[in-house]
């Protein structure tokens, strides 16, 4: 296949205390913080071997049952939709995390493991203690409100298809090698997303095969590979890529395990804009062409556009709905939805 031919920009002797949190804001492009991690106590067990990753995972976990994704060798870790779009490749099971990692271990050196995956499972809930040696300092003014979420991704060779995720994120490989193929926001059409339900983690992946792309089927695609940037990580690499990246994930490795780091700079009161999505495809989808276009331009003067251009020549006091938004008014304006859409 074509491939993409642009790296991702790579920066090299970066710490977790000496991240520019507000160089990586202002730029809004994925970077590879080369060895950002590679001190962490998990990083040098997987460095050792795999078994040893697993066995230093394993020490912290606290019994609680995990997400897991289980699935026969055939599908080759390519997690996704089935043919028919109706339901999705693989079983979803609720497992002691010891179970998962007894399997892949037991599978470890098999030609053609079965496929076996754990996504976002929260460190703290599962693993606690596990951060004291394995964490990155985020006291940026910026967290103070939005504290990062940290997760661990852990299985054996595995891909991710495309997809965007609302935070901003900062990924650390700390186990086996990892490839993410990332595009901007933009290309979305270029990616043919499937349906928005099921999906295998809450938002829709692209249907284009990277390893073997359909171009009569999916010709966008290749306009979208002219954009595409790569990052490949080793143990101890971090990623970092904006809100509503596109990013395909593959991990390379018989064992691989990711630690990642979601945040948000919006207020929690608001509400998530797949809401508004959604809402979209009840109220404007399918209304005649003229009615969308001119809806359009009230979306344009409201949302998108200047707050200040439709406020501007309205009394303060008279401002109600287009007043910047605090937590009063975000319970109020989900109240008069929730009322409306039960009517």
């Amino acid at each position: 296949m074509q491939t993409a031919d642009k790296s991702v920009k790579v920066v090299e002797g970066i710490t977790p205390n000496t991240l520019d949190f507000d160089a990586l804001m202002a730029a809004q492009e994925p970077v590879i913080l080369r060895g950002l991690v590679s001190h962490w106590t998990m990083v040098q067990a997987a460095l050792q071997s795999h078994e040893s990753a697993m066995t230093y995972l394993a020490s912290f976990y606290n019994g609680r049952t995990v997400g897991s994704y289980w699935a026969g060798p055939e599908l080759k870790g390519r997690y996704g939709y089935n043919e028919s779009m109706t339901d999705l490749n693989f079983e979803r099971r609720r497992v002691p995390l010891t179970e998962m990692l007894d399997d892949i271990q037991a599978h470890l050196y098999d030609d053609e493991p079965p496929s076996r995956y754990v996504g976002s499972t929260s460190i703290d809930a599962c693993l606690p203690g596990f951060r004291a040696d394995n964490d990155l300092v985020f006291t940026h003014p910026m967290f103070e409100q939005n504290p990062p979420l940290a997760s661990i991704w852990l299985g054996n060779p595995s891909v991710v298809a495309a997809h965007y995720d609302a935070p901003n994120n900062i990924a650390c490989c700390v186990a086996g090698k990892r490839r993410f193929t990332l595009f901007p926001p933009d290309q979305i059409a270029n990616l043919y997303p499937g349906p928005l339900e099921p999906t295998p983690g809450g938002q829709a992946i692209s249907l284009v095969d990277f390893s073997n792309p359909d171009l009569d089927r999916f010709p966008r695609f290749a306009q979208a590979l002219e954009v595409a940037q790569v990052a490949d990580l080793e143990p101890g690499d971090g990623l970092f890529y904006p809100s509503m990246w596109w990013h395909q994930v593959e991990g390379l490795d018989r064992f691989n395990a990711m630690i990642n780091y979601w945040w948000n700079t919006s207020p929690a009161y608001m509400g998530t804009p797949m809401n508004v999505l959604k809402h979209a495809l009840l109220s404007l989808r399918d209304r005649p062409e003229h009615e969308r276009e001119a809806w359009r331009k009230v979306f344009d003067y409201y949302v998108f556009g200047d707050a200040n251009t439709s406020r501007e020549h309205i009394p303060e006091h008279a401002w109600g709905e287009l007043a910047p938004l605090d937590d009063v008014q975000a319970r109020q304006l989900r109240t008069w939805l929730i009322n409306r859409l039960n009517r």
